[in-house]
């Protein structure tokens, strides 16, 4: 059995995934970044083994993306989380045509083909109202825990406004908010609302396609993926769990055994089939992720 590792060394969160031949999902595991790139890469790179049950020379291949995927020298080679969010959410969601993938510190759409290649995107990485980070400060600024997010915005009963264009006024708004002893599920809520109003203009310049597939730390929140679809007036894809999370270092897995595929096949003839043609071939999601 042929395994591949997957890790998505993001700016926020580290995340690997292991895959076996058959594309099953072996294990998975997640840590804070930090400051350390490469440190916070080799302890998630060690914890998805170990959860696996394996020993670093059982990964036949190894891929990273996200933030600080440069950083990290055991691997085999790299791609972009373009390029890794669009194989995963394909993976996951085969019909896939559009990605919104909403991180800690950027927010990109992007479209993608019957082959799963990016075909155009857009990037909203100027600003942080318009990511996840704006409702972790939200969140830590009215005494709340990250973990707390969920069930803030799952119990409020309506948006508070929250209309500031970067996060600096919206910081404010949260403020005067509280200081007019709004409940803060409600902020909360507001909070989501204002970054699902960004998410659905980015959507918008990159022209929307079905099937839209959200992926993406916040995606967990199913709030956030609820309001998504209700201002957008259309059904969205959205994987269970913590998956949407772990969309790009799943990309990278899936792009393991293509790659290994394309090596084996290379001496096979004198014209070997190229990258993108081989990049083709139609895989079969696990139980798991089907």
């Amino acid at each position: 059995m042929r395994y591949t590792l997957g890790l998505d060394i993001g700016s926020t969160y580290t995340k690997g995934i292991v895959l076996d031949g058959d594309h099953a999902i072996v294990a998975r595991a997640m840590k804070p970044t930090g400051s350390r790139l490469a440190e916070a890469a080799q302890a998630v790179m060690d914890d998805t083994l170990a959860a696996a049950g394996l020993a670093r020379e059982d990964i036949t291949y190894c891929i990273t993306t996200g933030y600080g995927r440069h950083q990290f020298a055991d691997r085999d080679t790299q791609v972009t989380d373009l390029t890794a969010t669009a194989r995963g959410a394909s993976f996951l969601f085969p019909r896939t045509r559009t990605v919104l993938d909403i991180g800690g510190q950027t927010m990109k759409a992007s479209r993608v083909d019957d082959a799963r290649k990016v075909r155009t995107f857009r990037l909203n990485d100027k600003c942080a109202s318009g990511t996840g980070m704006f409702l972790e400060k939200t969140v830590r600024y009215m005494g709340f825990d990250t973990q707390d997010i969920d069930g803030l915005l799952e119990t409020a009963t309506e948006a508070a406004s929250i209309s500031g264009v970067c996060t600096v006024f919206a910081e404010s708004e949260v403020i005067n908010h509280l200081s007019n002893s709004v409940p803060p599920e409600n902020i909360m809520l507001g909070a989501g609302m204002s970054l699902t109003g960004r998410s659905v203009q980015l959507l918008k310049r990159v022209k929307i396609e079905d099937e839209l597939t959200l992926v993406g730390g916040i995606l967990r929140w199913g709030r956030i993926a609820q309001a998504i679809s209700e201002e957008l007036k259309m059904e969205v894809n959205v994987a269970d769990g913590d998956l949407p999370q772990f969309t790009a270092a799943l990309g990278c897995a899936i792009l393991g055994h293509v790659r290994l595929r394309s090596l084996a096949d290379a001496p096979a003839a004198a014209t070997a089939p190229a990258m993108h043609a081989v990049s083709q071939v139609t895989v079969k999601p696990c139980a798991s992720c089907a």
